[in-house]
């Protein structure tokens, strides 16, 4: 790489980078992806996990956004049917706050047409007694009806992570742990980056024509280093989810609900778990080191027993819980939750391109727009193909529709069976597609009872060799969800499989303890040991 010149180096390993660096490469440009952490580390792991249809921007009458995010959303859904899972959505109607029937009703037919929602996933009205019947944990004095539609479910570090080895497959040099240390000027314009190697400290001068920043919540600190943090600035917010044993929120289906200081929240049913979220607060604190505190935790629990009052959630319900930031643009005067979701490009005087806001949904359209503007800026004579990310299906979703994902899934479950591993092949289709073969391939390998540790192991040696795992932290969090969903499983398969990362990687006991204390402080603030 030091020696080697680009034509676009991205500076940011979240959806946004991935989007851009997969849009890039596909179009024929030579394409180079830094990611100071892991890839996902930011908010690209910690949103809502829906891949919205943007219901909530027609309350603020944002039409054009409305109809860009649900066209998006269908486009997602084709590119990882087996990442994106249809969701429906209740949305119950109560006394004395929110809209009415008529209006949530004409809104939801609105958002069906500017979204493009297929007709089997149109929104119904139903009465007050089929949303009790639909889901009985409701306060039956509160509820006057609901309407019912659709959202699609995906786990955002994974679709991020599918991204980033789609843009590798295209020809992009892509590595995290690597940390942009300065910029390097010629005439004024950024001519090349110095990128520092975590692993190794070793510095490198990448050259490029043209430099990305899409570090989300790190976009004001690279425009700082650029000397370039005029104008606009990043308006931080925090949201917080929590996660209960589904015995603890047993509800029936996904539920959008709206509370009394006027914010609208999520319970979404995942396995044997249920998570709730979020919160919208202003924050200011230490944007490395985002963690849910205990007023944080209480007003999720506070919204779902207001909500469901047999239900009766303590802070001692919680098993995991994660936080992250919204790097949303400034708007003076407007409170967290008034604050626009749209994305902005600012270019410096350096050349320095930034994009800053957006969603999870819109990943696609913004990577596209960054693109145009690059090739608009620097290879307007260079014939270079269209944008084509919409027909290219991500790393591992060689599916023709969600009927094939069913197939392929009952496949991996008959392969799984003779070890009675079954119940994880729905896991496994989910996280990893088509790739899941590999990860069975390594399994039938091993030597030895084929459990749980031993599928774990051959997941880890598919993240050591496929998605660039470095850290336990890399595997548990961002690659499997395990510190979410399956907290009990992963203390229970740590210790062995911090072997396995030190068999695997050639660690010392320094190294070692000093990875085991890093996930064990990060168990420990997810689960809420330290509030």
């Amino acid at each position: 790489m030091n020696t080697r010149y680009y034509d676009l180096i991205v500076i940011g390993g979240g959806i946004t980078g991935a989007g851009i660096a997969l849009d890039a490469s596909l179009r024929g440009l030579r394409v180079a992806l830094f990611e100071k952490h892991d890839f996902a580390f930011g908010t690209s792991s910690r949103s809502t996990k829906l891949i919205h249809g943007g219901l909530r921007y027609l309350k603020q009458l944002d039409f054009g956004l409305v109809k860009e995010v649900g066209r998006e959303r269908a486009i997602v859904h084709k590119l990882a049917p087996q990442l994106t899972v249809a969701e429906k959505m209740l949305l119950p109607l109560n006394e004395g706050r929110g809209l009415g029937s008529f209006l949530t009703s004409f809104g939801l037919r609105l958002y069906d047409w500017l979204a493009g929602v297929k007709p089997e996933d149109q929104r119904r009205m139903l009465t007050r007694n089929q949303t009790l019947k639909a889901e009985p944990l409701l306060k039956p004095d509160d509820i006057k009806g609901s309407g019912l539609y659709a959202e699609y479910r995906t786990d955002d570090a994974r679709l991020t992570i599918e991204i980033i080895k789609s843009a590798a497959h295209f020809g992009a040099d892509i590595l995290n742990y690597s940390t942009v240390t300065a910029f390097d000027y010629e005439n004024e314009h950024i001519k090349s980056v110095s990128i520092q190697d975590q692993l190794t400290g070793n510095t490198v001068h990448v050259r490029g024509a043209a430099v990305v920043n899409a570090t989300g919540p790190w976009v004001d600190t690279l425009r700082d280093l650029d000397k370039s943090k005029f104008g606009k600035r990043l308006h931080l917010t925090k949201g917080v989810h929590i996660v209960v044993p589904k015995e603890k929120l047993p509800i029936k289906q996904a539920l959008y609900f709206d509370v009394p200081d006027g914010r609208m929240i999520f319970a979404i049913p995942r396995g044997r778990t249920t998570y709730i979220g979020t919160t919208d607060t202003d924050y200011k604190g230490d944007i490395e080191d985002v963690h849910t505190t205990r007023d944080d935790a209480e007003y999720l629990i506070n919204a779902v027993n207001e909500t469901f009052p047999t239900v009766k959630l303590a802070l001692h319900d919680i098993e995991s819980s994660w936080a992250g930031l919204r790097p949303l643009i400034h708007e003076e005067g407007k409170s967290a939750s008034e604050l626009s979701r749209k994305d902005e490009i600012f270019i410096s005087k350096s050349g320095l391109i930034s994009i800053a806001g957006g969603k999870l949904t819109g990943y696609r359209k913004m990577a596209e727009r960054v693109v145009d503007l690059v090739i608009k800026k620097y290879f307007a004579e260079k014939p270079l193909k269209k944008c084509s990310t919409d027909k290219v299906r991500l790393s591992g979703s060689e599916f023709d529709n969600a009927k094939d994902v069913i197939e392929y899934r009952q496949r991996v479950e008959r392969q799984l069976k003779p070890y009675a591993l079954d119940s994880y092949a729905s896991y496994l289709v989910a996280n990893y597609g088509r790739n899941t073969n590999l990860i069975l391939d390594q399994l039938s390998k091993q030597e030895g009872h084929k459990d749980e540790l031993a599928l774990a192991k051959a997941e880890l040696w598919y993240g050591i060799n496929h998605e660039m795992v470095i850290t336990p932290l890399d595997f548990f969090v961002r690659r499997t969800g395990m510190l979410f969903f399956y907290v009990g499983r992963l203390k229970e398969l740590l210790e062995p499989m911090l072997t396995e990362f030190k068999q695997s990687l050639s660690w010392d006991e320094q190294k070692l303890n000093a990875e085991r204390a890093a996930i064990n402080r990060v168990i420990a603030e997810a689960t809420l040991k330290n509030i």
